[in-house]
């Protein structure tokens, strides 16, 4: 009996503290790669499954943000990659960054000014960024980072948006470290978050958008999709773009859970108590199975090497949407983490994304 108490009260255990790091996320990843060497246009790096990854990627250590460049050579100890732009990085500890981008949209060559949205918990910083000379800049993008992350996320799609025309008014929301902390300190994973997108589309109406394209990467898209659903400005919504989308929490849940070695009926308690905690229906988050009350035409990008958002959600809604009144596009890439279409293929990636809206989006 004591056993059997002592099994169940650990597996409580581990549920509660599976909810609470889904609730209190952490921005910093830690330096968890090495390098090795590094010069001459090349970088050297223990081999791990992430540095392995091809594409573009941003390397951030001691000497700071550098660009990488595909793989060059490998073997089972290191991996060679091309050394594109950058300090030269420093022997040592280092992380390999989605975002090969910093600190602003100046860093892609693009006019932006600090602004500030006026929400409820107080001001969100937000970048609003200029729309090529001569658009009318009546089409604003509401850019809308992920879980963790930062507006930094946005950097990479910045170019492509701003080519197909639109303003771009990169946002942060509660509890994110930029815009105020949500009242209770905890990330709400949507159910609150969708609040400050709506503050920002009111600031963007009042300052001239006729039109709102959303954009969202992971957890954004759960934000996104939330806005849809609640939000008197969701009618302004003429297309959506999200990126590795976050389309149901259940299931992404059950994933995580089995990275973590956890067994799949641990997620499902964790998930009884998220929703206790912050008072959150997670089937309103099922964006496949519960469409939101507004569905724009939407453009899917996702990674099939996603292991934190199971790729497979924006397979379903790609091939159930149609017949729910829900035009959707998608996009898969190949052989990158979550959020990494981009990194895989940039061009291809920047291609689709202006393609897509020079499609939906009426002159």
């Amino acid at each position: 009996m004591a056993g059997a108490l002592g099994g169940a009260g650990g597996a409580a255990a581990v549920c509660w503290h599976y909810s609470t790091v889904l609730l209190h996320p952490s921005g910093d990843p830690g330096l968890p790669e090495r390098v090795l060497a590094a010069g001459d246009g090349t970088v050297e790096l223990a081999r791990t499954r992430l540095v392995s990854q091809p594409g573009v990627w941003g390397l951030r250590g001691a000497a700071g943000l550098s660009v990488v460049g595909p793989v060059l050579e490998r073997d089972r100890r290191r991996v060679v990659r091309e050394l594109r732009a950058g300090p030269v990085p420093e022997t040592g500890a280092a992380v390999l960054d989605a975002g090969p981008f910093d600190p602003d949209p100046g860093a892609r060559g693009l006019e932006f000014d600090e602004v500030e949205v006026p929400t409820d918990l107080g001001p969100a910083p937000a970048w609003r960024v200029a729309p090529p000379s001569g658009a009318d800049g009546g089409t604003w993008a509401l850019c809308v980072h992920g879980r963790g992350g930062t507006r930094r996320e946005a950097l990479r799609a910045l170019p492509a948006l701003h080519a197909a025309g639109l303003t771009s008014l990169v946002v942060s929301y509660r509890g994110d470290g930029t815009a105020p902390a949500a009242p209770d300190g905890r990330s709400h994973l949507g159910d609150t978050e969708w609040e400050d997108v709506a503050a920002a589309a009111a600031y963007a109406v009042v300052h001239g958008a006729r039109r709102l394209v959303l954009v969202g990467w992971s957890m954004g898209a759960a934000v996104g999709g939330a806005f849809l659903d609640r939000s008197s400005h969701a009618g302004r919504v003429a297309a959506v773009v999200w990126d590795a989308p976050l389309l149901d929490w259940r299931r992404t849940l059950r994933r995580q859970a089995r990275n973590r070695a956890l067994p799949p009926s641990l997620a499902g308690v964790a998930a009884l108590l998220t929703e206790r905690r912050i008072g959150i229906d997670l089937d309103r988050f099922d964006l496949v199975r519960n469409p939101p009350a507004v569905r724009p035409p939407t453009l899917l990008l996702h990674s099939d090497a996603d292991t934190a958002v199971p790729v497979e959600l924006s397979r379903d809604l790609a091939t159930t949407a149609p017949a729910r009144g829900w035009p959707v596009t998608y996009r898969e890439f190949a052989g990158t983490e979550h959020t990494g279409s981009w990194n895989a293929d940039p061009d291809g990636y920047e291609a689709a994304v202006t393609g897509f809206l020079g499609t939906v989006l009426p002159g």
